[in-house]
């Protein structure tokens, strides 16, 4: 698709951002549209997968045909198949009269099934029945009708998790699935967030009739930085409740912190270096940060304790790839040391294990083994809180800064630990 071409589907169902990944989704969904394949759209909660259906159904031989869009997750399971399928008078208590189903009022257009991981297993059954044969049976009825319906689905759900489990048919998975579009999660698309925000900043101002909030620069980085857990959704509440509240129309990355959930804030970087950033997550609180980052010491440094035992096993001699490897465990443990400023590890003895310019290896010496030493992390916590209070001279503000963590975080952590 042309850049221009896109554009126009953007503007038309009023998408905001530039993402590789939200680019490709929209190009796919206009690609399929000219069939009457099934779509499965999958995609965290939030992210905007209500959107694709209607591109799909605008831009196929079908858009002057109905267009019916069903929440599965928020119908009873007693009365789903009558919403669906619809039922005959008396085929079940208050069933007055005859009713059609959506699939039969959707006839010749697009059903756009969302939360369709929540169906029950006999409107399983149900729907694979449609989706091969385009026929359907009413609750209480004998009668077989035929539909011609485009079905488009979505779900937040893992799929395959959920086919294995047996919660989900897996063939009627795979028929849903003949082509799937993955919308991308908010964190996904950093460079996205900032357009977001200023739009739902002029729309709220025009429905307040007030100025937009505008965002300073260390402001934009926390927003960028922000996990989203509740994705375009979450951004447009938090947009709503600024432009309500703040007089202040310019807003700092302080202010905004305050309206930013703490078990949601930044991902974490990788401490060492090591970890992809495909594999970053998020961490509900600060303690658990340092649970993580523990952790991580412990194995690293129990897989020094067995290198340097295999290689004093095979005699003292080591190839380049492992005393690269020793080398690099050794920065990371210096990097942590100096994070914390406080030292998880204690050696009697450090091993030497550096390679030579000529490209010869030193020998290893003799060792001994690592004491390690049982730290309170609650003690790990306090000290670091109460040594970046005495370099900032009691300011809490710059505190905070440093430590990474919200000002209220930081109020509620001096409490709990009486450094007043």
């Amino acid at each position: 698709m042309q850049p221009s071409e896109l554009q126009s589907v953007k503007q038309r169902f009023g998408m905001i951002g530039n993402s590789p990944l939200l680019n490709r989704a929209i190009d796919i969904a206009v690609q399929v549209s000219a069939t009457d394949l099934s779509v499965l759209i999958t995609g965290e909660s939030g992210v905007g997968k209500e959107t694709f259906p209607q591109i799909i159904h605008q831009f196929s031989h079908r858009k002057h045909g109905p267009y019916i869009a069903v929440n599965c997750g928020a119908i009873p399971e007693g009365t789903i198949d009558s919403e669906l399928f619809g039922h005959e008078k008396g085929s079940f208590t208050g069933a007055l009269g005859e009713r059609k189903g959506y699939f039969e009022v959707a006839d010749g257009g697009t059903i756009f099934l969302d939360e369709v991981g929540e169906l029950p297993h006999s409107t399983q059954v149900r729907l694979l029945r449609v989706l091969e044969a385009g026929e359907f049976i009413k609750v209480g009825s004998s009668k077989v009708q035929k539909t011609n319906v485009r079905v488009v689905a979505a779900t937040n759900l893992n799929m395959i998790e959920a086919t294995r489990q047996g919660k989900f048919r897996e063939d009627l998975y795979y028929r849903l699935n003949t082509v799937p579009i993955f919308i991308p999660p908010l964190r996904e698309r950093k460079e996205d967030i900032v357009l977001l925000f200023r739009k739902f900043a002029l729309d709220f101002a025009d429905k307040y009739r007030m100025p937009p909030v505008k965002l300073t620069e260390d402001a934009q980085q926390i927003l960028s930085n922000y996990y989203w857990r509740g994705n375009i959704r979450q951004l447009k509440n938090i947009a709503e409740q600024i432009s309500v509240i703040e007089q202040n129309r310019e807003l700092t990355g302080s202010v905004l912190r305050t309206y930013l959930p703490d078990n949601e804030m930044e991902t974490l970087p990788s401490v060492f270096g090591g970890i992809h950033q495909d594999e970053q997550r998020s961490f509900n609180n600060e303690r658990e940060i340092l649970y993580q980052v523990l952790f991580d010491m412990r194995k690293d440094m129990n897989d020094l304790k067995q290198l340097v035992h295999d290689i004093i096993i095979k005699g003292g001699n080591i190839d380049v790839a492992t005393a690269a490897k020793i080398e690099e465990m050794q920065l990371a443990r210096t990097q942590f040391v100096k994070q914390t400023e406080t030292t998880i590890v204690t050696p009697q003895h450090q091993p030497s294990a550096f390679m030579k310019a000529n490209g010869k290896h030193d020998h290893i010496e003799d060792t001994e083994e690592y004491v390690e030493e049982t730290l309170s992390l609650e003690e790990v916590e306090k000290d670091m809180i109460r040594k970046a209070l005495e370099r900032h001279k009691g300011k809490r503000k710059f505190a905070a800064q440093e430590l990474g963590i919200s000002e209220r975080t930081l109020y509620r952590k001096i409490n709990e630990y009486g450094l007043e």
